[in-house]
């Protein structure tokens, strides 16, 4: 039974003034109200915006939603350009549905299983080791983003791939504007031909002489050169960029919370259950999209075909029907259920590595230095708030 809901003209994205960790405060009161509303796209398309955390993973786990990228419209600001987009390329599964997706994700979900995650702890311990050493030696301050954030999953996940780490920078590079829909057109694809043409040579070179990772598995399948270089794609843009922001953004978190950094502190072994709050509390990649294949009944609402649901993974983690007292960081607390990695056949492939890295990282930091804390206020931290993915430009840290 239809009942009547509000209608947004746009996707609300400030967040409360003195909250970076929270979502827009709009998001809570409509999620609260009406988990599932009305919402106007950038491109002029009338769609909906799910808030409650059971209507977005019941879109997320219904099939009758669409993930396919010619269906979509996106409600992120200066995403009018991306209106009327093509069908994805051959191998970027993330944009297919059904068995198209299914072909590519059997290939490469026994890469990311939890126990060959786990085998690289070692790895990923030494890697945390040297940043932690070159931040020392340098003195007692850093911007932990660049000295620590970013550098060790651009390490890791160019070691998974095959990828030379020289060339993390470029590929640093050339990612940003694809995560930033207001980005010039001009610009996103500059940044696709240089990425693709830089991954379409590397296949080839590891299709001549195969080497032990990721790609050079890969191309020992019968995947395509195209395909194999939109996989490349998918997996080193994520690696780049998701982890970073999340140690960033999840540091800041902490030493903005000392009552629960102190519970880190005193329980090292809390530290799986304090990843997963994390995850929850911020959900950096705050917003997702699915397109209705026919007419759906969902939230007291009908969904026509072809209409868009805009879904906010950020509102949904914060909802109190889910999580009591949402807006408060508990690393105490079961956040289990979180829509941080999404849901359903599209959940995130890489979440176990990104959770091996985080539990590696956050315990080095913090055991190497206790009396760290933010070197400037809270306030001047510059937040990313242009991109698809959260997080933060710097955080100037100290210790000592």
């Amino acid at each position: 039974m239809t009942t009547s809901v509000p209608h947004l003209a746009e996707l609300p994205l400030e967040r409360p003034k003195g909250c970076p960790f929270d979502p827009p405060a709009e998001l809570a009161s409509l999620r609260d109200e009406h988990p599932l509303v009305r919402l106007t796209f950038p491109d002029g398309h009338e769609g909906w915006l799910a808030t409650g955390h059971a209507i977005t993973r019941a879109v997320l786990s219904d099939p009758r939603f669409s993930a396919r990228q010619e269906l979509m419209h996106t409600p992120l600001p200066g995403a009018a350009a991306m209106a009327e987009m093509p069908p994805a390329q051959p191998g970027m599964f993330i944009k297919m549905d059904g068995a198209e997706h299914a072909r590519y994700r059997k290939l490469l979900t026994g890469k990311f299983t939890v126990r060959r995650m786990r085998q690289l702890t070692d790895r990923v311990e030494q890697v945390t080791v040297e940043h932690l050493d070159a931040m020392e030696r340098q003195g007692t301050t850093a911007d932990l983003v660049t000295a620590f954030a970013q550098p060790i999953p651009a390490l890791m996940i160019c070691e998974l791939l095959g990828v030379p780490y020289a060339d993390h920078e470029f590929f640093r590079r050339n990612v940003a504007p694809l995560n930033r829909p207001d980005a010039p057109l001009e610009e996103q694809e500059a940044a696709i031909n240089a990425l693709g043409g830089y991954l379409y040579e590397l296949v080839v070179a590891k299709r001549a002489e195969p080497t032990d990772d990721i790609l050079g598995e890969l191309a020992a399948t019968d995947l395509t050169d195209e395909e194999l270089t939109s996989i490349a794609f998918l997996l080193l843009g994520a690696g780049l960029d998701t982890t970073a922001n999340m140690l960033a953004l999840g540091t800041f978190a902490l030493l903005s919370n000392l009552d629960q950094l102190a519970v880190l502190r005193e329980d090292p072994e809390s530290i799986d259950n304090a990843i997963e709050e994390l995850l929850r509390y911020l959900t950096i990649a705050h917003t997702g999209v699915r397109t209705a294949l026919e007419d759906v009944e969902i939230g007291g609402q009908v969904v026509k075909a072809g209409e868009v649901v805009a879904l906010s993974a950020g509102a949904a983690n914060r909802d109190p029907l889910k999580f009591p007292e949402p807006d408060r960081l508990d690393l105490r607390r079961n956040a289990a259920g979180h829509a941080a990695f999404g849901h359903g056949v599209h959940q995130c492939l890489g979440q176990q590595l990104a959770r091996v890295q985080m539990k590696v990282a956050f315990a080095g930091l913090l055991g190497r230095f206790p009396a760290l804390r933010l070197a400037v206020p809270a306030e001047e931290i510059p937040l990313r708030t242009d991109s698809d993915i959260y997080g933060v430009y710097a955080l100037p840290v100290a210790w000592g």
